[in-house]
Parts: structure tokens; C-alpha cells; sequence
């Protein structure tokens, strides 16, 4: 679970990554971020293929993918911390910094997801999570710039540009 200091933003977090460590989101201060709620057992679980490979073609410029397990929706990801992991590893090679498995929604949300999700702090991307693998894209400066949900793919135009105007240090 995350350590809300929302006051400063994306950057006030603290949450824990997928071994039980503590990581603070002030350590991508300066990157384009991409975070995203994910499930092993979701229809749309394959974007996990493309998360990757978004980071790969960016990681060297300054962007980051970060995964959020959640079990919010339909039981989608009831595995462990450990399980969740081996199955990231073996089923998508995935390179991208893990945490440890939130809920978004309802009232278990993780401090992060409350303040992506509050439509005053963070609008106009506020708004409850409608299901699994929903994206935001949180600029350098710490502020969200979009968000996408989860029919739209890591590698879809839309998100392509907006990563090059987020790594470019342009609002979108």
C-alpha cells in the first residue's frame, strides 16, 4: 500500500514494490511515468506484451511503466505477490518495476489510486478505475497528463505521442 504525501503530488508517494520493499515515487522525479493497474486473468492481460515493450523503447529516455496488481474487478488477480510475479517473468519477460498487489477502488483504495482517482486533485483525469490495465501517464514535473482506459493499448498511437510530448516536457 502506498504512503499518501499527496500534497506533493505524484511524488509525495511511497509504495511498496512486488518483494516488499518500500519505494518512494520521488525516485522517478524527472521521467515520464506510466502507471497501471494490472491482472494476471483479464481479457486484456496480453498488454502486458506491450507494456514492455513500450518501456523498452523508451527506458533510455527517461520513462517508466510501473504495475499495480489489483484484485478490484471480477477476481481477475487472486495470486500472491510471489505468483503475480513468477507469472509476469514466465508468461511476459516483464523488466518494468512491480508492486505489490492494491485495491483501486472502493474502501481498501490504495492513497495512490485515491489521488489519481479524485476528480478535484487530479482533474480532468479523476474518476473511479472502470476495470483492469487503466493507464496514466504522469509527466516529469509530477502532474498526470492523460489518462487511458483499458481498451486502449500501450501501443496505440494516442498513447505513443503522448509519451514522446510527455518525454519532450510538453503539456498535452
Amino acid at each position: 500500500m502506498a504512503e499518501d504525501q499527496s500534497h506533493d503530488g505524484f511524488y509525495g508517494f511511497t509504495a511498496e514494490d512486488i518483494d516488499g520493499r518500500g519505494v518512494a515515487l520521488s525516485d522517478y522525479q524527472g521521467r515520464a511515468v506510466l502507471v497501471v493497474n494490472v491482472a494476471s486473468k483479464c481479457g486484456f492481460t496480453p498488454q502486458y506484451a506491450d507494456l514492455q515493450a513500450l518501456y523498452d523503447r523508451y527506458k533510455d529516455r527517461g520513462f517508466a511503466v510501473l504495475g499495480f496488481p489489483a484484485n478490484s474487478f471480477a477476481n481477475q488477480e487472486p495470486g500472491s505477490n510471489e505468483e503475480i510475479k513468477q507469472f509476469c517473468t514466465t508468461q511476459f519477460d516483464v523488466t518494468f518495476p512491480m508492486f505489490s498487489k492494491i485495491s483501486v477502488k472502493g474502501d481498501d483504495i490504495d492513497p495512490l489510486y485515491a489521488y489519481l482517482t479524485d476528480a478535484e486533485r487530479n482533474a480532468p483525469h479523476g474518476g473511479d478505475i472502470q476495470w483492469n490495465f487503466t493507464k496514466f501517464l504522469i509527466g516529469k514535473d509530477g502532474r498526470t497528463l492523460a489518462r487511458f482506459g483499458s481498451r486502449t493499448t500501450p501501443l496505440d498511437p494516442e498513447v505513443i505521442a503522448a509519451v514522446e510530448a510527455a518525454l519532450a516536457g510538453e503539456s498535452l
